[in-house]
């Protein structure tokens, strides 16, 4: 596939502007306004957002939290990452135990929900059917992460990848940056992590069970298991969890 050349944002606003209008995945685009048209019977009265999601999160966040790709009737439906769905729900439950938000739940772009120096992205951007996006179109959505990692390099210590797909597609996005990923390649797995540097910078990078229906209803990715890979996340970042209950609060 030819390189695109990426254009080089100013801040976060422009980017994200820039991001909802994409039409770059032609199966991904008949996908997410297929959904937005039928959608699901319990929100037939409501309108889909139904076109790339952004991420959530202030422009100066010191963690960053990297998952797949938006849900058909959650982040495709809402707007907004990881809002709307049973995944989300465990998502933001755990983060509010973690002292990262100041609400356990995510329901709507205007519930009043706000991240605690700490914003969540994705490597897709389109709700993919099946929750599985192809490799070309991994590659295509690509330029969106570069960016975005690109503006919160100087604030960002530490990131939390939910997931195989978000580990390696942030530590190849990282590495395109100029950032010294170990050799060989660290492998993904719950609570591991590993240092990248780029000259005298340095961040850590988590990994954790990410948070489908599936890992959660299994027991494989428990609530605590969740709220401690957060809590070490955040200290490695720098966040102040002092006095923070993350047995839950």
């Amino acid at each position: 596939m030819a390189t695109r050349r990426r254009r080089r944002y100013r801040d976060l606003a422009e980017l994200d502007a820039d991001l909802i209008d994409c039409r770059a995945c032609p199966r991904l685009v008949a996908w997410r306004e297929q959904v937005a048209r039928e959608k699901r019977r319990a929100f037939e009265n409501e309108e889909y957002w139904g076109r790339p999601v952004p991420g959530i999160g202030p422009a100066d966040a010191r963690l960053l939290i990297v998952g797949l790709a938006p849900a058909a009737h959650g982040g495709n439906r809402t707007g907004r990452m990881f809002t709307g769905d049973q995944s989300g729900d465990f998502l933001f439950a755990a983060m509010y135990s973690a002292g990262l938000t100041n609400e356990p739940h995510s329901v709507s772009l205007d519930d009043g929900l706000e991240l605690v120096e700490t914003r969540i992205t994705a490597p897709v951007h389109c709700a993919p059917p099946q929750n599985k996006p192809t490799v070309d179109e991994r590659d295509r959505c690509a330029r969106w992460l570069h960016a975005e990692l690109e503006l919160l390099a100087p604030s960002v210590r530490a990131v939390l990848t939910l997931g195989q797909f978000g580990w390696q597609s942030t530590l190849r996005t990282f590495a395109a940056l100029g950032w010294t990923v170990p050799r060989p390649a660290p492998k993904f797995g719950h609570g591991v992590s590993t240092t990248l540097t780029r000259g005298d910078a340095a961040l850590e990078v988590f990994g954790c069970y990410h948070v489908s229906q599936h890992n959660t209803f299994t027991g494989r990715l428990t609530a605590e298991m969740l709220v401690e890979v957060l809590a070490a996340a955040a200290r490695s970042a720098g966040i102040d969890t002092a006095g923070i209950d993350t047995a839950g609060r």
